[in-house]
């Protein structure tokens, strides 16, 4: 019991220390220590963590940090996998705050940063295929993945093209952010993929 818990925490400070441009760029991490090196989840279960992380507040990596370790090893999985991911990111920030004051500012620091982020945008696009060929079955859900995707793209340009102010942009903004955009594919899933019980005649209830 302990040597699994303390394999959890290890392997999710790994994550945790490796992870450069937010939670979105834990995924290609998280693909090949927990789905293919551990077994802890498959990727359909990991794209399930990260839609639920992605709703529920907090920030995504530690919530889906906190969602595999509970579904490894309880309460204590959950807590440890947590503790895990945030303790790389807890030390070295406190050491940069405390040693380099304008760590971002130095030349050889903003080039290194642009290498790394160009790196992260490639492994995250690798790891959206991958998950895309796994879970994108069917013929409804490609067409909610193009939706979500024009949306979550497109709520900017709308109120920038159409000059949208106040009350409007407000709605068009909270309607095309990360958050409804995954409640309202939910929704739409299931109803349009539920199986509905069918009465009399042969009619669907």
């Amino acid at each position: 019991m302990l040597k699994e818990l303390l394999s959890l925490f290890l392997t999710f400070a790994k994550v945790g220390v490796m992870t450069f441009g937010g939670g979105y760029a834990m995924l290609p991490i998280l693909q090949r220590e927990v789905v293919e090196n551990k077994g802890w989840a498959t990727d359909e279960e990991l794209t399930d963590y990260f839609a639920i992380g992605q709703c529920t507040p907090g920030i995504i990596a530690v919530n889906t940090a906190t969602f595999i370790g509970h579904k490894y090893k309880g309460i204590w999985g959950g807590i440890l996998a947590t503790l895990g991911v945030v303790f790389p990111s807890l030390i070295i920030i406190t050491l940069i705050a405390a040693f380099l004051q304008n760590f971002a500012s130095y030349p050889v620091v903003a080039h290194a940063l642009a290498g790394i982020n160009a790196a992260v945008v490639a492994l995250i696009a690798a790891s959206v295929f991958k998950l895309g060929k796994s879970t994108l079955k069917g013929k409804v859900a490609p067409w909610i993945f193009l939706g979500v995707l024009v949306l979550a793209q497109g709520g900017g340009l709308i109120s920038d093209s159409l000059a949208l102010t106040g009350m409007v942009a407000s709605i068009v903004s909270t309607i095309t952010s990360p958050a409804v955009l995954v409640v309202l594919s939910g929704v739409l899933g299931w109803f349009l993929l539920y199986p509905r019980k069918e009465g009399k005649g042969g009619e669907k209830a």
